[in-house]
């Protein structure tokens, strides 16, 4: 298949001027886009900048098979257009958001509520979809939760034991984090961006410094693109470590718990080995990084990946020993891939249902153009299936960190980039361990932000929490809902 000649096409990690977006009206604009998510693209973003004359939708698509992005824009709205998720469902949350944020309706849309706005006395917390039937109950959990977790809220409709449907309802997270950037970047706006999802510190930073440098024109030295690769499958490591511990926990098997969250902090303290924090803040800049891994740390760093990689293999191996883990996890909260596809999951989730979606293989950018970890990939969606892409990703992670700590490559470490041209749109994805991180950013005739829009994984996945809960009992909520493990933060913003 090949790619659009409608839509203005750009790689990954680059950027156009914002005069060379295609422009249509609204209601072509909307049929455009969908003819191209027809034709096999994904909807990476979609998102309104404010114009005088009302709000102006910016797509930004994804041909996987063809490693190119594409980027279009309508002409600016006020009122409504037609709703793209008629057509297409990855958009349902998409324009959900846009209405929140620009006041501007699509039509027809069928569940048309805030995504994180105060309605009320909670944030999104309006009327609820209801199951109707004479032996039909509900479940709230949430917003506070046991245990040190983040607030949501989960609203289950329930003939019995089963789901019959679930509403996720988020938002008590919300920061204001893509307001807060207008007109940057500021002196807080790296501290801003480090924090939108802090177990995914180093990828939204890499992101971040990618779009700056993609608006300057330039990019980082070879050096610096190849630690952030290496501080990206640290940040893999570590997180996978952590889920498949936690998914232990859920079922009651111990000894992978225990040893798991042990040796997630190894992982995170070889983090901090290059730049002195765990979650890596202060290691990526626009320009390159502030942190090196000279000789002798260099050496230590191997000497404790290769330690912390066979005692979590250790771990891993008790855990698909057991047959009660097994037992717990198949054919448990399954999504099927047809429904992966049409939701846009990415990530393990998506990865889990069979997809070959992964930005370091499918929009290889910055070190990964020259060397690429391979992709994950198990059949069934379910809990298991979603534990075992983990397991795989440790150990694909951890071949490809020895390869790359065993040559690393000369050069310099930083070179301050130039300033961001004027009304340019540049656009970073990155695969962080819960999948692709977005963030686009448009420049005024300053040079300075005049929209910059995230896209965290979590975005995409939460649906397909939801969908996995259909038709399985209440009781396993918790391991379906540690088997996605998304983030609350990284969703409001």
């Amino acid at each position: 298949m090949s790619s659009t000649t409608t839509f203005a096409l750009l790689a990954n990690g680059t950027s156009l001027p914002w005069a060379e977006l295609p422009v249509w009206p609204a209601a072509a604009f909307v049929h455009a886009t969908a003819a191209e998510l027809q034709r096999g693209a994904r909807l990476c973003a979609w998102f309104g900048v404010p114009d005088a004359n009302g709000t102006i939708l910016v797509a930004v698509l994804a041909f996987d098979s063809d490693n190119t992005l594409a980027a279009g824009r309508s002409e600016p709205i006020s009122g409504g257009y037609p709703a793209l998720t008629l057509m297409h469902s990855q958009a349902h949350l998409f324009e959900r958001e846009v209405w929140e944020q620009h006041g501007i309706t699509p039509s027809g849309h069928p569940w048309l509520k805030p995504v994180r706005r105060t309605t009320g006395e909670a944030p999104v917390n309006g009327e609820f979809f209801r199951v109707n039937g004479p032996e039909i109950h509900e479940v709230a959990v949430g917003p506070v939760h046991a245990g040190i977790i983040e607030p949501g809220h989960f609203r289950f409709q329930c003939a019995g034991e089963e789901v019959l449907f679930l509403e996720i309802a988020l938002g008590y997270q919300h920061r204001g984090v893509e307001e807060a950037l207008m007109g940057g970047p500021h002196r807080a706006t790296m501290s801003q961006l480090e924090t939108v999802a802090g177990d995914t510190t180093v990828a939204h930073a890499t992101a971040h410094a990618t779009v700056q440098e993609a608006l300057a024109g330039g990019e980082a030295p070879l050096r610096a693109q190849w630690l952030r690769a290496v501080a990206l499958e640290l940040e893999r490591l570590a997180n996978h470590t952590g889920d498949l511990g936690a998914l232990a926990n859920d079922v009651a098997f111990l000894p992978a718990s225990a040893a798991c969250g042990k040796i997630r902090g190894d992982f995170l303290n070889l983090t901090a080995l290059i730049c002195g924090n765990r979650f890596g803040r202060g290691l990526s800049r626009p320009g390159g990084c502030r942190h090196d891994l000279e000789p002798a740390r260099l050496v230590q760093m191997q000497t404790r990946l290769n330690s912390a990689l066979a005692e979590v293999e250790q771990a891993v191996g008790w855990f698909w020993d057991a047959a009660s883990v097994r037992t717990r996890f198949e054919n448990v909260g399954t999504v099927f891939a047809g429904q992966a596809s049409e939701m846009g999951l990415v990530g393990p989730a998506a990865r889990a249902c069979g997809i070959v979606r992964d930005v370091r293989f499918d929009h290889p950018a910055g070190w990964h153009r020259f060397a690429q970890a391979p992709v994950a990939v198990w059949p069934g969606g379910d809990v298991f299936a979603r534990a075992r892409v983990r397991a795989l990703e440790i150990q694909r992670s951890g071949t490809y960190l020895r390869e790359q700590l065993a040559m690393p490559p000369e050069g310099e470490l930083f070179t301050a980039p130039e300033p961001p041209a004027a009304d340019t749109l540049a656009v970073a994805l990155v695969e962080g361990w819960r999948g692709e991180v977005c963030h686009v950013a448009l420049t005024d005739s300053l040079g300075k932000y005049r929209r910059y829009k995230i896209v965290d994984p979590s975005f995409h996945n939460w649906s397909g929490l939801a969908l996995a809960l259909r038709g399985t009992a209440i009781s396993d909520f918790p391991i379906c809902n540690k088997s996605f493990n998304l983030s609350y933060c990284g969703f409001d913003l």
